[in-house]
């Protein structure tokens, strides 16, 4: 089907250059003639018009126009269009000069034609591609220009050669401005793409030269430096196969991440990375409900607590896409903090920024945090997560995750906050832990508001599993040991995890707040779940490196309070599908003030006094499914 509709797409685009080529040199005679064209003059032209037909046709084709991939339509393709033109209408004049001195033709109407030929021709092309950049929002004259300026001035580099592997929107757009910008150095030798309907053809007059899996033939062929792998689509299943051939090969490659790690969704030169872990995830594209987030955003004063953490910083920069009036940025993170409002001041410099260095612990900044700016949407996403440090000392997660959400909760409410979406975790599942029983707990405070009818602030909650690359993700440390040399430590050969990335969790998150009436547990889709061996094994390969011959694995045991598998519900709690296919809703507990009422404070004072099995006993009281699990022992995370 796909040869046929390429042969289909030719015979298109011949008929239409035929049409075009009539036109062109009827509208000369019409020129030339003042529109009243003398019958015998006309009568010499049909006889001639096969010649001309034929002649240019073949032009043509030997300068390529019929290999260009017209949405992608360059100044060399013009180039080349103007060559073809200039050649066929020397042959045609040659032709006739030889073969009738010029008795019955005017001279002229060649020179007017070779215009109109180019014109005609060209319009065509360029009256493709921007129907298709109008269509991709990206399309003015301005660019078209810049484009042009570019070109002419571009000075041709004897740099790096790249093969780019995708030959689609964003390998164009990734090709295009490589060669607008002379200062980048860079040259493109050629595309791979798996698309049969594109082998052979032309973008940009640089041609897709093979397949995926005839990287390592073609790179040698194009003696290129480095691959770039700008599928942004991809499977994981076809990222680890483009990686493969191209370690065969020897050749180093890099990346354009996914579209859901574009923050604006441009694909830019700035936007090439080193192959990541996350990019062998396999994690699809979440499609947003883009209106209804903006409708509870947009023009509105959000707070994000924890804003200088991996989930709260990209929090944050996806926050900002649906323009609030501003944002406020709460950390007692001083540096991360610090990062963050640069970020989100030079990304965004329309939405005022705000930079508060200070605690959830403490109420009365809180308070006059609150009071000074009125939030409308609070996002609460500070929180201790490294289980084995919590585990040791326990009353840290008693502090900052329940009492510091209590805190939150509680200002939340006085001053009117219209949404409340706390960011929670699977480890609250049938926790293990001290860190999962504290966000349990927390959860339970947040849950009640509504569903004990204590408020009109929405408050609503998201569930979800580890992500990949977070500041506490098994990740880092990973690529510390494998730099290092090894080995690699895994705590069990069994041990599971969620893992979903960064940018997915903040959108989804996001769709959440939209959706969220209040009372919500919302658990995302995690997809399934991988074992931390494996992903052991794939950075130790991403890396360049054999598994267990350049890099070891060493099994150390499990860690305090860590399990084997992580669960997403806990028993009780049903889960019903929502509007959107990536999240579900969790039943879970309409009312749970009987349970907190009283141990909530009495967790208060067990922490002051640092009573480690006193807290972990009051904690087993709260939530009856907690499961201490022995120090090192079997049942671990």
């Amino acid at each position: 089907m796909r040869i046929r509709a390429l042969y289909i797409n030719f015979f298109i685009v011949l008929g239409i250059d035929i049409a075009l080529i009539l036109a062109s040199i009827y509208g000369a005679y019409l020129l030339r003639f003042e529109f009243s064209i003398p019958s015998q003059n006309l009568a010499l032209l049909y006889k001639a018009l096969p010649v001309i037909i034929l002649v240019k046709i073949t032009s043509f084709y030997f300068f390529d126009l019929y290999r260009g991939v017209w949405r992608y339509t360059s100044i060399g393709d013009l180039f080349n269009i103007i060559k073809a033109a200039t050649i066929s209408s020397f042959l045609i004049i040659s032709f006739i000069l030889f073969m009738t001195r010029f008795e019955g033709f005017s001279r002229s109407t060649f020179v007017i034609d070779w215009c109109f030929t180019i014109l005609l021709i060209t319009g065509y092309r360029v009256a493709i591609r921007l129907y298709y950049e109008q269509l991709s929002g990206e399309g003015s004259w301005s660019v078209a220009i810049r484009n042009l300026i570019g070109f002419l001035t571009r000075k041709q580099s004897e740099g790096k050669k790249i093969l780019i592997v995708g030959a689609g929107d964003c390998g164009e757009k990734i090709c295009r401005e490589i060669i607008n910008n002379y200062k980048l150095q860079h040259n493109i030798v050629g595309f791979i793409d798996d698309d049969p309907e594109k082998l052979g053809k032309k973008i940009h007059g640089i041609p897709v030269l093979g397949f995926t899996g005839e990287i390592k033939k073609v790179s040698q062929k194009t003696r290129a430096d480095e691959v770039l792998i700008a599928v942004p689509s991809a499977t994981s299943k076809e990222i680890r196969k483009i990686i493969d051939t191209c370690k065969e090969g020897g050749i180093t490659f890099k990346i354009i991440p996914g579209y859901g790690e574009l923050i604006d969704g441009r694909v830019t030169v700035n936007s090439i990375r080193e192959v990541a872990y996350r990019d062998l995830l396999g994690r699809e594209v979440i499609k947003l409900d883009a209106e209804s987030i903006g409708g509870y955003l947009k023009g509105k004063i959000i707070l994000i607590t924890g804003a200088g953490g991996s989930i709260g910083s990209e929090l944050c920069r996806q926050i900002c896409r649906f323009k609030p009036e501003s944002v406020i940025l709460y950390d007692r993170a001083e540096s991360p903090l610090y990062e963050i409002e640069l970020d989100i001041r030079h990304s965004f410099p329309g939405i005022r920024c705000t930079a508060v260095l200070a605690d959830v612990r403490d109420t009365a900044e809180l308070n006059k945090t609150f009071t000074a700016n009125n939030p409308h949407v609070v996002f609460h996403a500070a929180a201790y997560k490294h289980v084995p440090m919590l585990e040791l000392q326990p009353w840290k997660a008693i502090e900052n995750n329940i009492h510091g959400t209590f805190n939150i909760v509680e200002v939340s409410k006085k001053h009117k906050v219209e949404r409340f979406v706390f960011v929670s975790t699977d480890k609250a599942v049938r926790p293990t832990n001290v860190m999962g029983a504290s966000k349990r707990v927390a959860e339970m405070l947040v849950q009640s508001q509504n569903g004990c009818g204590l408020s009109n602030t929405r408050f609503m909650i998201v569930r979800f599993g580890n992500v990949i690359g977070s500041v506490g993700s098994v990740v880092p440390l990973f690529k510390k040991q494998i730099e290092k040399g090894g080995p690699v430590t895994v705590t069990h050969p069994d041990v599971t995890r969620y893992f979903m990335t960064i940018p997915e969790a903040c959108q989804l998150i996001l769709q959440t707040g939209a959706m969220g009436i209040g009372g919500e547990i919302f658990l995302l889709d995690m997809g399934t779940p991988i074992k931390i061996v494996d992903m052991a094994r794939d950075l130790i390969r991403l890396s360049g490196f054999v598994p267990d011959e350049d890099i070891k694995i060493e099994y150390i045991g499990l860690r305090p309070g860590e399990k084997l598998y992580e669960e997403l519900i806990t028993k009780g709690e049903g889960i019903v599908p929502t509007s959107h296919e990536k999240i579900m809703t969790l039943k879970g507990l309409d009312c749970s003030l009987d349970i907190l009422n009283g141990n909530i404070e009495e967790l208060d004072r067990l922490s002051k006094d640092q009573d480690h099995n006193k807290i972990k006993q009051m904690l087993k009281k709260i939530v009856p499914e907690y499961m201490p699990a022995a120090s090192g022992g079997v049942n671990g995370e």
